[in-house]
């Protein structure tokens, strides 16, 4: 029997209604992410994330280049948002990140995304680049599972969360999904723009498996709930492997899901940047996952890796 969805017993107990109703107060003076740019965004302010009151989205689809507890056989449900609170200068979907790509939309037409998916056999919803638009994810929600919603959210993020945001989703998102970038803080100003993404990356991660445990999955193999961390690899060490996959074993859980992430290629503003543009070699992807080996994890995926 399928493991039912944690918001499921929110909806019917109220609480996902009071979730969401905290959610949105948010926006009169944003504080969703570590930014904490205090717009108004209610009254049409926009702060770093470039987002109103409405979220945008530049696609939804069953994707099955997923991880593969995501994609199982029905393909992971994925819907992509438009933006995001970092500024990866090597961001390789810089055309929605950065340019705007994407259409703005109702909670209600998001809601309606999200049963098509279900509807089409995916195994679950995959929220991409989630963090600027929680409340407006809550929202349509709510919507989704009056309607029937029945499978697992996975919060697919780029990992500088705020603790705050993170709370409101205990027992909403079943599976999370955040990267860990880098491990020296200066490196994530210069290349992804923002301040202190080691503290805030870390502190997000704990939170994340207080809340959701090691990755789960059922009899086939899909994941139905847990943590999943993403390490993309960069040339020449900047992302510090060595320390990420330290941190993970020894502050998370040995049992960490780890996707070690091959397919690091220049993109953006990287050409002009001589340590980013070229791409990953054999020799580090291999000496990134002997690192993750020496700590203990073994749960390695290698998903799309080249070599």
């Amino acid at each position: 029997m399928r493991k039912e969805p944690g918001y499921l017993a929110l909806y019917r107990g109220g609480e996902l209604t009071a979730r969401a109703k905290t959610a949105r107060e948010i926006l009169t003076c944003c504080r969703l992410c570590p930014r904490e740019c205090e717009v108004n965004r209610l009254a049409g302010e926009a702060g770093e994330c470039r987002t109103g009151e409405q979220a945008l989205i530049s696609s939804y689809a069953p994707h099955f280049g997923e991880e593969d507890p995501l994609v199982g056989i029905g393909g992971s449900g994925t819907i992509f948002f438009t933006y995001c609170n970092l500024g990866c200068i090597f961001c390789q979907n810089y055309t929605i990140s950065h340019r705007g790509e994407g259409i703005m939309v109702t909670n209600a037409d998001l809601a309606k995304m999200m049963l098509s998916l279900q509807s089409r056999g995916c195994h679950n919803i995959n929220l991409v680049t989630p963090t600027h638009v929680v409340p407006q994810i809550l929202d349509a929600l709510l919507l989704a599972v009056a309607e029937g919603l029945s499978v697992p959210l996975v919060y697919n993020c780029g990992g500088h969360e705020s603790m705050e945001t993170l709370k409101l989703l205990d027992g909403i998102v079943d599976i999370y999904m955040p990267d860990m970038k880098y491990s020296d803080a200066e490196t994530g100003l210069r290349y992804s723009g923002v301040v202190d993404y080691p503290s805030f990356n870390k502190a997000a991660v704990r939170e994340m498996h207080r809340q959701v445990g090691d990755l789960q999955t059922d009899s086939r193999g899909i994941a139905i709930k847990g943590l999943l961390v993403r390490h993309l690899v960069l040339p020449g060490g900047l992302a510090g492997t060595e320390e990420v996959v330290r941190f993970i074993a020894k502050d998370i859980s040995v049992n960490t899901y780890l996707n070690v992430m091959a397919q690091y290629r220049p993109c953006h503003e990287a050409f002009g940047i001589p340590e980013l543009a070229r791409p990953i070699t054999r020799q580090e992807f291999q000496q990134a996952i002997e690192l993750a080996h020496q700590q203990g994890l073994s749960r390695l995926d290698r998903m799309g890796t080249p070599f």
